[in-house]
């Protein structure tokens, strides 16, 4: 597939492209107790940060997925939503994950 990334090494084993960007998979504790912590409902940062998501969405999935994370971090400072930064950080790696592996295999 065209503008896909390897994803095994030059040994023909399998490479995380997280790990190979040097990102620790672990939630580091400092973001686990900010975790914890409540953000204050703010409109004015949350239709920023829409307003950026709407932005960047385009057609390749790249935007779209950069789209969607900043959309979900609006999230984090509208009190109808339950999200935390751990919840996101996870869920983008899972994604990050499933791209790298070339889709969800059904």
């Amino acid at each position: 597939m065209s503008g896909q990334h390897e994803a095994d090494d030059e040994s023909g084993e399998h490479v995380d492209p997280l790990d190979a960007a040097g990102v620790d998979p672990v939630v580091p504790e400092s973001a686990a107790d900010a975790a914890g912590e409540a953000f204050a409902e703010d409109d004015e940062v949350r239709a920023f940060l829409r307003e950026i998501a709407g932005d960047v969405r385009g057609d390749s999935s790249e935007s779209k997925q950069l789209s969607a994370i900043l959309y979900r971090v609006s999230d984090l400072y509208d009190p109808d939503e339950q999200t935390s930064p751990e919840e996101i950080y996870l869920n983008v790696r899972h994604i990050m994950q499933i791209k790298a592996q070339g889709g969800i295999e059904r």
